[in-house]
């Protein structure tokens, strides 16, 4: 991988990192109610799972979804079932669960927070697409060597982490004005109607 094609893929991380999907909006939904510190494992969470995928693409992520189709079918609908799940809970978590509650176990809230991030971005078609379409045209994935292999991980890692990052520190920063029952009120049926609409129409993708 040349320098100029490192930096091309750079900005095209950065690009695909700030596109509105079920993984921005649910760091920004966790960053206005609880902040940075506990959105971090949601976003480490979301960045190994691109990861997954950039190394399948790079390990012929297409010619195992051409030929166990099936799997993949499972796969999706479980996602899918999954991000209606996630949504369904958002939207009647109460609101005096964002304003008074404290986690009594911060290991667990992060794990869990982890898993959430992971699975929002392995159920994502977004995800899915922009690795399989979008990676040949940057690199000759027949010719990958070990060491572009390595580049492409740190870029993919560098470029989603710091994307993420800055949605979380404005959405944080907007805290002050979300801080009303009504105000988080909204914020959840907003956030759970968008997790259940990803998780509906990736369902009926075939």
């Amino acid at each position: 991988m040349t320098i100029e094609t490192g930096i091309l893929f750079f900005t095209a991380i950065l690009i695909f990192a700030v596109t509105p999907g079920p993984g921005v909006f649910a760091v920004l939904a966790r960053s206005l109610a609880f902040g940075v510190h506990r959105s971090l494992a949601m976003i480490i969470g979301i960045v190994i799972s691109d990861i997954v995928y950039l190394l399948m693409a790079c390990k012929g992520l297409s010619y195992i979804a051409e030929n166990w189709s099936q799997v993949f079918t499972i796969i999706r609908l479980a996602g899918a079932a999954y991000l209606i799940y996630l949504g369904w809970n958002i939207w009647n978590t109460p609101v005096t669960f964002y304003l008074d509650e404290k986690p009594t176990n911060q290991a667990n809230d992060h794990i869990k927070s982890f898993l959430q991030g992971f699975l929002i971005s392995a159920s994502n078609p977004k995800v899915i697409l922009f690795y399989l379409a979008f990676l040949p045209t940057f690199i000759d994935l027949s010719n990958l060597t070990g060491s572009d292999l390595l580049l492409m991980g740190f870029l993919t890692f560098a470029g989603l982490f710091l994307s993420l990052i800055i949605i979380s520190t404005g959405a944080a920063a907007a805290r002050q004005y979300f801080q009303s029952k009504s105000a988080i009120g909204r914020l959840n049926k907003t956030a759970g109607a968008t997790m259940m609409g990803a998780g509906a129409f990736l369902a009926s993708r075939q």
